[in-house]
């Protein structure tokens, strides 16, 4: 998402979380199993999203009975982050949020006039997430890369292209996490949609040209990311690898948020090349994980790596072990104009593996809450229909919320 729109602990865990706040959290590779996803919402939390008391002790979870009080709305809502147009929130996403249909919101330019406006909008969604029987922060993020790509005036200053050239580039990379993270905190938000973690091929290519990628080296990359993520997360605010399996192949012309991209990278190369920061962001304990819209015939060459459960599922859950939460990019990306609507789309995303569908418009000025309602209208009639297990459902929701629970 973005190029062409102009732009205390490491796990995230940080002090006691009250009663009444929701904590499932789900053990080993999600099932499609019934049985299987139904013991996981109780087990241990998935490896890299540990919970820890402010003593340091690890918290035990909470019994899935809260999970199943929730009805199918609200656990459908569990998956969505909402956008509006503007800088006021709509009433339509307050109530939303209130009723319980909402996982968070993400801003973007057009949202904000200062940081004290946006952090007194951060205060007031909050506050109505108060009336929620999930009692646990939403989650409220931006794209606060570097350089030109970002929401808040303010660190980080360096692009990653500019991190990955510095005499001393782990230095520079752990800076601006620490910069990211302090200056999203202070408005009020707590989850970044950083760092990019493409391996870019050539120089002025689609991820280059903004100067989004830290290198063309995959180790390079996954050192500075690692760096990055980690000093961010250090401040209670979750950090986001994207775009998986990797956008680094594209040439400057091919957009997702245009069109459908298809990257035809061998699988070996996909595997040793693009994957391989993500090794390290995982390493790192990150949060989440953004799937790329792009088709990798390698790995599935019918769908999108954001609705392909062989991508989700298998590449990275299975196959490098990721227990985060996974999102996806902009759903009305024009790279889905042949999988229907928002409705059709987030099921299909949620179907795959997906735990969050961002829920923004192709062009800023048509962001509203309209787009989430849809999607999380089909994600509910898809667990009605049993196209998604309750269990299933839930699973993804605990994982949400014990994110939720931590930032």
């Amino acid at each position: 998402m973005l190029g062409r729109r102009r732009v205390r602990a490491s796990a995230l865990g940080l002090g006691a979380v009250a009663a009444l706040v929701i904590i499932a959290s789900c053990g080993g590779s999600r099932q499609s199993n019934d049985a299987q996803a139904a013991r996981s919402t109780a087990q241990a939390p998935r490896p890299g999203n540990e919970s820890t008391t402010s003593s340091g002790g690890t918290q035990a979870p909470a019994s899935s009975s809260a999970l199943q009080r929730l009805s199918i709305r609200q656990l459908a809502g569990q998956r969505i982050i909402y956008a509006y147009s503007g800088l006021t929130p709509p009433a339509s996403l307050i109530a939303r949020i209130q009723s319980g249909e909402a996982a968070g919101v993400i801003f973007f330019e057009p949202n904000i006039a200062s940081r004290a406006q946006l952090r007194a909008v951060t205060r007031e969604l909050q506050h109505a997430n108060q009336a929620s029987p999930v009692h646990a922060s939403l989650l409220l993020m931006t794209d606060q890369e570097g350089g030109m790509v970002r929401r808040l005036p303010g660190a980080p200053e360096l692009s990653e292209k500019q991190i990955g050239n510095a005499a001393d580039a782990l230095s520079a990379a752990r800076e601006a996490g620490e910069g990211a993270g302090a200056n999203l905190r202070a408005a009020g938000l707590n989850v970044n949609l950083a760092p990019v973690l493409d391996v870019f091929r050539e120089p002025g290519n689609f991820i280059d040209e903004y100067e989004r990628a830290y290198s063309n080296n995959a180790r390079r990359v996954g050192e500075l990311g690692r760096e990055f993520i980690a000093a961010q997360q250090r401040l209670s605010v979750a950090a986001t690898a994207k775009h998986f399996p990797g956008l680094g192949g594209a040439r400057r012309d091919e957009d997702t948020d245009e069109a459908p991209v298809e990257l035809n990278q061998p699988l070996n190369t996909l595997r040793a090349t693009d994957e391989a920061p993500y090794r390290e962001a995982i390493t790192a304990h990150v949060g989440l994980v953004m799937l790329s819209w792009a088709t990798y015939p390698a790995l599935d060459p019918s769908l999108p790596a954001g609705l392909s459960p062989t991508v989700i599922e298998g590449e990275l859950r299975q196959r490098l072990g990721f227990r985060g939460v996974t999102i996806t990019d902009s759903l009305e990306a024009g790279s889905l104009d042949a999988y229907g609507g928002p409705a059709e789309r987030g099921l299909l995303a949620a179907e795959a593996g997906a735990d969050l569908i961002l829920c923004s418009a192709r062009h800023l000025d048509q962001n509203s809450p309209s787009i989430g309602t849809e999607a999380l209208g089909g994600i509910a009639s898809g667990i009605s229909a049993r196209e998604i297990s309750r269990p299933r459902a839930e699973a993804a929701a605990a994982a949400v919320i014990a994110l939720r629970a931590r930032v």
